[in-house]
């Protein structure tokens, strides 16, 4: 089709629509629908992803207010958009605990360019939500998860048709997200094998002296799942 990873990625991510009634309160956070946002995470894309490589998924939880509730790009505050993977924006520079994480674990790896050609840092429900304005995790309610979940397969098997590989995918979060997903992939069988990581967040807000064991653990898994 000489579509690349970006192009179907950019495809994928701008006609994402979740058409659920959802519980009282809760609302859907699209940022592809913003003009800006897409232009972002187009130039993103194009940077990182414009080949047919196969790439490793890395799914987080949901998308979240002051990451990629705010640029588009999975785990990327505006901040990391602009210091760290070269896209300059005029976005209000906001900082992310998880984005800060994360950065840090591309930097020991190489950089972006290095990192982004083996992996792909993406959620396994590529929309997010928030509650009173606040962020809320699809799993936080039974009703949502229940709505949400055929969306969830639907994008996780769209998201392995921009050229996953399927031999292992990281999951960011080892305790709900992680049986939620080995739940749904024992049924769906998306991917041969899963494997857990601490949630960046988790590791910021609670482990803060330990970062760079982490870092190093990070390092260490994604290694070893790109070396199959």
């Amino acid at each position: 089709s000489g579509m690349t990873f970006a192009d179907k990625a950019y495809k994928l991510f701008t006609s994402l629509e979740l058409k659920h009634k959802l519980p009282p309160g809760v609302e859907v956070m699209n940022p592809y629908k913003d003009r800006t946002v897409r232009a972002y995470f187009r130039a993103f894309l194009k940077r990182y992803f414009d080949d047919t490589r196969k790439r490793v998924l890395i799914l987080g939880i949901n998308p979240s207010r002051f990451g990629a509730g705010i640029t588009g790009v999975a785990f990327t505050d505006p901040v990391a958009l602009n210091d760290f993977c070269g896209i300059p924006n005029d976005m209000q520079k906001t900082r992310e605990l998880s984005s800060t994480f994360i950065y840090q674990v591309v930097d020991a790896m190489g950089g972006c360019k290095k990192f982004y050609r083996d992996f792909f840092l993406t959620a396994s429900c590529p929309l997010g939500f928030t509650k009173n304005g606040v962020n809320y995790n699809f799993y936080d309610h039974p009703g949502l998860q229940r709505d949400v979940t055929p969306f969830i397969v639907r994008s996780l098997k769209a998201q392995i048709a921009l050229g996953a590989r399927t031999d292992v995918a990281i999951v960011l979060g080892a305790g709900k997200l992680m049986a939620y997903l080995e739940r749904l992939n024992a049924e769906h069988g998306l991917f041969k094998k899963l494997v857990a990581l601490e949630h960046p967040r988790f590791i910021m807000q609670y482990r803060r002296k330990r970062i760079p064991e982490f870092v190093e653990k990070y390092k260490n898994v994604l290694g070893e799942a790109l070396a199959g």
